[in-house]
């Protein structure tokens, strides 16, 4: 695996110094929360130095997340003025992707609330119906995540996002997973892994609310490695977790746990905690 971590666990907006710890810490990829990243709309000169600094720092950014986060109003289930927000922000969000040098866009809250499910189930489609062909030429997918019973309603099974990720069948949507939420369903099994196979575009590494790797006791890592090597997993890999107010030391405690639970003797050098 390849791994990145999400700048979720730096401090919100001010991180850029922060960047060149990171990858000595032996990171090779970044993924970004925008609403964590900027405070405000993006412009291509925020775009174009976020990514110059990664660069700078040797670290490649691999996607966004967190797509919808501060923004309760909008959503795949939004109607009307604030649907059509909803799809013009994925659009921009898919351009910023493509021009940061990353792929996917993680898309973790859905929440159908009074919807009932087969409506919602139409709904969805007819939201990526429109959403997909917009973003097929900056070459990024968007995936839905498994979701614990906080992240949302709608779609939280792994098996919910390949059935639909079948049914819509289009390059431009993908499959992801996630630790914590493997865990909370019930699908730490090898019926979930064989069945994504070759097809998975990211892996989350995290915990319920996204506290440090390893500290809730409530997701079986090194259940979670062994899947990933049977199915020869080769893609990244994120480490999600929260700033503390020792941003540095918590990325320290969080990568050091990844290299006990994720890595083999021969290949734990390349983390430097």
């Amino acid at each position: 695996m390849k791994l990145a971590v999400s700048n979720l666990g730096l401090p919100a907006y001010y991180h850029l110094g922060m960047l060149p710890l990171v990858h000595s810490l032996g990171v090779e990829g970044l993924e970004v929360v925008p609403a964590h990243t900027w405070p405000d709309l993006v412009s291509s000169r925020m775009v174009e130095s976020y990514r110059a600094a990664a660069e700078q720092a040797g670290l490649a950014i691999i996607g966004m997340h967190g797509l919808f986060r501060h923004r309760p109003d909008l959503g795949i289930f939004a109607t009307g003025d604030k649907r059509a927000r909803s799809l013009e922000l994925l659009v921009q969000l898919s351009a910023v992707t493509r021009d940061l040098g990353g792929r996917t866009l993680v898309l973790e809250s859905r929440r159908r609330n009074d919807i009932p499910e087969r409506e919602a189930w139409l709904q969805c489609r007819d939201f990526l119906h429109e959403v997909l062909p917009r973003i097929e030429s900056h070459g990024t997918v968007l995936c839905f995540a498994p979701l614990a019973a906080e992240g949302g309603d709608f779609c939280t099974l792994a098996r919910h996002c390949y059935m639909l990720t079948n049914a819509i069948d289009h390059d431009s949507f993908g499959l992801h997973l996630g630790a914590a939420a493997l865990s909370a369903n019930g699908e730490m099994g090898h019926t979930t892994f064989a069945a994504v196979r070759g097809r998975l575009e990211l892996i989350h590494l995290d915990e319920p609310d996204h506290a440090m790797l390893g500290s809730s006791g409530r997701v079986d890592h090194t259940d979670m490695r062994n899947h990933l090597a049977a199915i020869t997993y080769k893609g990244w890999a994120s480490l999600v977790q929260t700033a503390s107010a020792e941003p540095g030391t918590s990325l320290q405690q969080g990568l050091r746990f990844f290299a006990d639970s994720y890595m083999s003797a021969g290949t734990k050098r390349g983390i430097r905690v």
